[in-house]
């Protein structure tokens, strides 16, 4: 395995780098100001005028729709090594990259489309979306049962003539609080006696279906997350045409596992970018402050962590950069070990050192003056999404068990009758 960046990566890291010293750091301070002035008008929920506005000069910098495969819809798409390290470099400001277009979930509800959907579908929601000129959301979850098992949704759709009636409750449900967001990708019930894996499908819902109702916003640790929102909605007797099915009935477990791997990529390196920075501002705010009448840096804890917070990344980057490669090379399912090992090892190790990073800010760490309590949050918020760590961890103890099982069986002498 090769992972030195290519020319043409290096120089697009360059160009990403340059952006966002240029327009995404100087910003984080207006991000949070217009979202509260917006909040103090009486509606946080609307598009930033400040992500609109630098949306344009990110497509023309050529740096816009990085996580899509190269196609003739996405000619600037990458493979999953290439756009690992560009990912990276979005992680370090939680909202930049909605910027580049390559946010979630409409990052996994675009690779959704452009794999399982129909040409209608594309022309439909994957145009505007690549443009950029509506959101999306993804409806999984429920709170009525334990999501981290996907066969205990409860959601239903029902074949009805011509139409599917979609019946259920969602919760942490990205995007839909955004006005733009145009289409949801919900997974659902069809059959509940086929087999366990069977038995679930995903159907496109455009938002505007009567019999959508949003119930209430679900903050997480206090953070709205608004103008992008995560909502808990219900679904009664929502009608869709049946071609908005994907694929056929019974295959949302295959749609699944095509959308997660690409995402859980894109979490992990963006996870990357914040523990960058955070052991940057770490270091930083070391060298800068004095107590006990020499400087912070020179205590040897904080030698300790910042040692530690330097393998903990660079450990980290590798097993994601592996996993990356395998994807392009062997395909998710040959790769599904790397992927729910950089899914559990990513967001615990930069939780880690943003914590580390938040204690030696003081008391300034748990505030919104640094960026650290917020990359914090969602850090901890990312050892639910896209399956829970436990989930991860049980699914690598099986592989794990069953590859020593098959060795030991491989390792059996057949018995020879006595001579």
């Amino acid at each position: 395995m090769d992972f030195q960046y290519t020319p043409k990566v290096q120089q697009m890291q360059e160009r990403l780098t340059a952006f966002m010293d240029e327009f995404i750091y100087p910003n984080e301070g207006r991000f949070h100001e217009e979202i509260a002035s917006n909040r103090d008008k009486g509606n946080a929920w609307v598009p930033l005028k400040l992500i609109e506005d630098l949306k344009p000069k990110a497509h023309a910098a050529g740096l816009w729709n990085l996580f899509l495969p190269h196609s003739p819809r996405a000619p600037e798409g990458l493979s999953n090594l290439e756009y690992a390290p560009l990912c990276e470099i979005m992680g370090r400001v939680h909202w930049a990259p909605e910027v580049f277009n390559c946010n979630a979930p409409d990052t996994g509800n675009m690779e959704t489309l452009e794999r399982y959907g129909s040409e209608a579908h594309k022309q439909r929601w994957l145009e505007p979306l690549l443009r950029g000129d509506i959101r999306s959301a993804f409806l999984m979850t429920e709170p009525a049962v334990a999501s981290s098992d996907a066969t205990n949704i409860q959601c239903r759709i029902e074949k009805d003539g011509d139409h599917y009636l979609i019946n259920g409750r969602k919760w942490w449900s990205s995007g839909v609080g955004d006005p733009r967001c145009a289409i949801f990708i919900v997974m659902g019930k069809t059959d509940p006696e086929a087999p366990r894996h069977s038995q679930q499908s995903m159907i496109l819902v455009p938002a505007d279906t009567p019999g959508i109702k949003i119930l209430r916003h679900l903050p997480i640790f206090g953070y709205d997350d608004a103008p992008h929102g995560h909502m808990e909605v219900e679904l009664r007797n929502v009608r869709v045409p049946a071609d908005h099915l994907l694929l056929g009935e019974g295959r949302g477990f295959e749609i699944a596992q095509g959308r997660l791997g690409p995402g859980r990529i894109h979490h992990c390196m963006r996870s990357i970018g914040a523990a960058e920075r955070a052991l940057e501002l770490m270091c930083k705010r070391l060298n800068e402050r004095v107590a006990f009448g020499k400087p912070v840096s020179s205590q040897s804890v904080w030698h300790e962590r910042i040692a530690e917070s330097r393998c903990l990344i660079e450990q980290a980057r590798l097993l994601t950069l592996k996993a990356a490669y395998m994807m392009d090379t062997v395909g998710n399912k040959v790769a599904k070990a790397e992927i729910a090992m950089i899914k559990v090892v990513a967001p615990n190790m930069a939780a880690k050192i943003i914590d580390w990073a938040i204690q030696a800010h003081g008391g300034g760490g748990m505030s919104d003056d640094f960026p650290l309590a917020y990359a914090y949050v969602w850090q901890r918020a990312l050892r639910f999404a896209d399956g829970p760590d436990e989930v991860h961890r049980a699914s690598l103890a099986k592989l794990e068990l069953a590859r020593h099982l098959a060795n030991r069986e491989a390792m059996k002498t057949p018995a020879h009758p006595a001579g």
